[in-house]
């Protein structure tokens, strides 16, 4: 994993923007939450910190972990901790708009699909659009209903959050994740049709 400055990394291209129907987020909204969590549980800052991992003077990310497991910082702010001393990498300091390009750079012909999906997905109500290294978060005011995900060169693969709901037509068995058991494969935008829509409406109203 390619790793770049231990400087915490600032928004870019855009990505501090208000979030909301049509502003992607990426990773910076999670180390933001990761910073609370750090500062709720511990009652100290992240430059605090390091500080005191400074003073430590921990040779590796191993040591530095083991130490923080010591002080009972693990999880989320452990890892955040780690990369505030060895390095962000690449997916975190780049924007969404970045990290949605990556996915489909050397797939073109699936970012209509994308596209489609994210369009349909917003008719159903409000929704963020939650960026990550290799797929794309949908969430609804109260969680995740649903996931983009460019699973090969000519497919995109649409999982849906919906609980007791058996496979049936074309929404399969899906274990890209384990709250969305069931998704819908896509090879061109036109395959959003009525029924996807309906699926993304269902999702959404089931966990909104």
């Amino acid at each position: 994993m390619t790793r770049h400055s231990s400087r915490a990394p600032s928004p870019r291209n855009g990505s501090s923007a208000p979030s909301g129907p049509t502003q992607p987020r990426g990773w910076q909204r999670n180390r933001e939450m990761w910073v609370r969590v750090l500062e709720k549980h511990t009652k100290q800052s992240v430059q605090q910190w390091n500080e005191r991992i400074r003073r430590q003077r921990l040779p590796d990310e191993q040591r530095l972990r083991a130490w923080l497991d010591e002080q009972g910082v693990t999880g989320y702010a452990q890892s955040l901790l780690v990369m505030e001393q060895f390095g962000y990498p690449d997916f975190l300091l780049a924007s969404p708009e970045e990290l949605i390009d990556a996915q489909f750079a050397d797939r073109a012909s699936l970012r209509p699909i994308f596209d489609a999906v994210i369009a349909a997905a917003r008719d159903v109500g409000p929704v963020i659009v939650q960026a990550r290294k290799t797929y794309v978060s949908l969430v609804s005011p109260r969680r995740t209903f649903a996931r983009v995900q460019a699973t090969t060169r000519n497919r995109v693969d649409l999982s849906l959050r919906l609980e007791g709901q058996l496979p049936v037509g074309r929404l399969e068995s899906s274990k890209i994740h384990e709250t969305m058991r069931l998704k819908v494969s896509l090879t061109a935008s036109d395959a959003v049709d009525a029924e996807v829509r309906k699926w993304l409406a269902r999702a959404y109203a089931e966990n909104s």
